[in-house]
Order: C-alpha cells, then structure tokens, then sequence
C-alpha cells in the first residue's frame, strides 16, 4: 500500500503471529513485542547518515562508519507505544525519548491529549514515532501534529499493525511522514479496531481491560 513500508521479515511475521492468537499469556505477548520492536527499528533505522572516523583495531589503523549527527528521538504515544519502545532502548540506548499522552475517547473515537514531554531541540532529530496500533489513525496524527508543533520536521512513525483506513488517513494529514509496519491488516470494525487484529495492544501487554 502507498505511503507504507511493510517490514516481511521472517522472524517478524512468525512473532507476530503468536501475537495475534488470543490464547498468547500478558508476559508471552510482553516479551514478543519487545523483541519484535527491535527487529522493526532495524528497518526504519536503516537509512540513517553516517560517517567515517579513525579508529585503531587490534591490528591496525582504519576509517569506519559510525552514526552522524544528534541523537534520535523514539517518541512513544501513551500507553501502548511503551511496549515498542522498551525493545527501541535495547537497540539504541542512548536514543532521546518523547513522550505523548493520548487516548480515545470511545464514542467519537477522537484523541484526547493528557501528556507530552520532550527534548527541545526537536528540529536537529530524526523522530520516530511509535505506536503499536494505526487504526483510525487519530492518535498518530494528533501525535505527530504536536510534535511538529513543537518543531520536529524529520519524522517517521513505526507501528505493529495498520488498517488500509488508517494508513490512508495518516498519509493525507501527513504525507512527509513514512510509515513503518508489520503488517497491513483488512479493515476496522465499526468499533475502531483492526480486523483481524490482534485485539487492544495495551490490554493485552498490561493484563488489563
């Protein structure tokens, strides 16, 4: 689908099929999005500048790559886009972190801000974005309409699971902003959520309703 990059990777699609199935315990689907996290900022990481410094190997003297420019920024939308980040850390640790508090509100289904914190320079930084849903697409967009508020021009949003409605949605609102996920399922329901899905990330992450 247009405007969305489908990460197909085996060991992806495997975890999240475990993911999906209903009968995956808190701590088993706690853990798989955290490993299936990282797998999926190999992919919107892969593109990042690097440069060439000195180094000295045990045998000699080299040129080698390493990252250019300031760190990144993983700005997790609240509650659900701690599960992604948590696996992001273990792979970048000395990324920044931004936080956006968000929820929906289950009669229109419309993102009610309750949080944000950043760091300031938020222009000088790729900032990757994440969430494991993209549903309706609400709360992405809301998110990163705040964070372009608060100056982020470079930005990329990473997310488990998208609904052609939702994909479709995010791209007229934010048509420089790339999408990353695992898979791009059929459709929503009228309820919002994703079919087939794999039901309400957080829910199924902290063991709650």
């Amino acid at each position: 689908m247009s405007g969305a990059t489908v990460v197909n990777h085996p060991l992806v699609q495997h975890k999240l099929t475990i993911m999906r199935d209903k009968g995956t315990s808190t701590q088993g689907f706690r853990r798989l999005l955290r490993e299936i996290s990282l797998l999926l900022c190999y992919e919107v990481t892969r593109d990042l500048p690097v440069v060439n410094q000195t180094i000295e190997t045990p045998i000699c003297e080299m040129q080698s790559p390493t990252l250019a420019g300031k760190k990144l920024v993983f700005a997790s939308v609240l509650r659900a886009g701690n599960g992604l980040l948590e696996g992001m850390l273990d792979l970048v640790p000395s990324a920044r972190v931004a936080h956006v508090g968000l929820y929906r509100d289950p009669e229109t289904l419309t993102p009610v801000e309750y949080y944000f914190k950043a760091p300031e320079d938020l222009d000088e930084r790729l900032v990757i974005v994440v969430d494991p849903m993209l549903a309706t697409a609400n709360s992405a967009i809301a998110a990163v309409d705040k964070l372009k508020e608060r100056g982020a021009t470079n930005l990329s949003f990473l997310c488990l699971l998208a609904a052609p409605e939702g994909v479709a949605k995010f791209n007229e609102a934010h048509p420089d902003v790339p999408i990353y996920t695992a898979s791009i399922d059929q459709k929503l329901n009228d309820h919002g959520y994703i079919v087939p899905g794999l039901g309400d990330a957080g829910d199924r992450m902290y063991g709650t309703k």
